[in-house]
């Protein structure tokens, strides 16, 4: 199995050194790993040059943007994707490979660093539940910062839809409607707290948003749980 890992990154040249150094620890090398400098001012892309990788330059802000990109410019079989505010732990890709059999796309659960420890239980456990529950719908929220997609898979239903956000959700319900798209309970991912801008509430109502809505269509009338 060949996997890319890409991360898409816009000034990012403060947190992206531990985000890489997390990536090229892992215990199943990746084939290789491509950071996006979308549209930097600051060092990013030195930042990533300093570290032997891939940098491949979008010119048009956006995370959509930066992420399709990525995914057009690997050599990759597979498509790991991470942002540069997040740490994989050592065995993430090890977990999404083993659980990436028949499927088109696998994808993990969250837990924020730097908070309090009650706030990282939390926010890992009730993401895990929810993550449990939008399985069960067949509603797969899959997110950015833990997520891997069969290149070709991901291409042929048009990769990441051109918009401001849920743009790694709505590409899980792609996905959904030509193959299996998989939970891997075990490939976790640190992520900073920022997704907390606004407070707890916000971010509650966001995730509400992705379990009931589906504004643009892209899961269908068909559905079907996951398998």
């Amino acid at each position: 199995m060949r996997i890319s890992v890409v991360i898409p990154a816009r000034n990012e040249e403060e947190l992206l050194p531990k985000a890489l150094q997390a990536v090229l620890q892992q215990t199943l090398p990746a084939f290789e790993v491509i950071v996006v400098d979308n549209a930097s001012t600051d060092r990013t892309r030195e930042v990533a040059e300093g570290f032997g990788v891939r940098v491949v330059y979008c010119p048009r802000k956006g995370v959509a943007y930066a992420r399709q990109a990525g995914l057009l410019a690997a050599r990759g079989e597979w498509v790991a994707m991470t942002d540069a505010d997040s740490l994989p732990l050592p065995t993430w890709l090890q977990y999404l490979a083993e659980r990436a059999e028949g499927a088109v796309a696998v994808y993990g659960p969250l837990r924020f660093y730097g908070v309090p420890p009650l706030a990282a239980f939390v926010s890992e456990w009730g993401y895990r539940v929810f993550l449990h529950l939008m399985a069960w719908m067949g509603r797969p929220n899959v997110a950015g910062a833990n997520m891997m997609v069969l290149r070709d898979a991901a291409l042929r239903v048009g990769g990441f839809p051109e918009v401001e956000a849920k743009e790694d959700v709505l590409l899980g319900w792609r996905l959904k409607k030509v193959g299996v798209v998989r939970y891997a309970s075990r490939a976790l991912v640190l992520t900073s707290p920022r997704r907390l801008k606004g407070g707890w509430g916000r971010f509650l109502v966001r995730q509400v948003r992705n379990l009931l809505g589906d504004p643009r269509g892209y899961f269908g009338e068909d559905g079907g749980r996951e398998r």
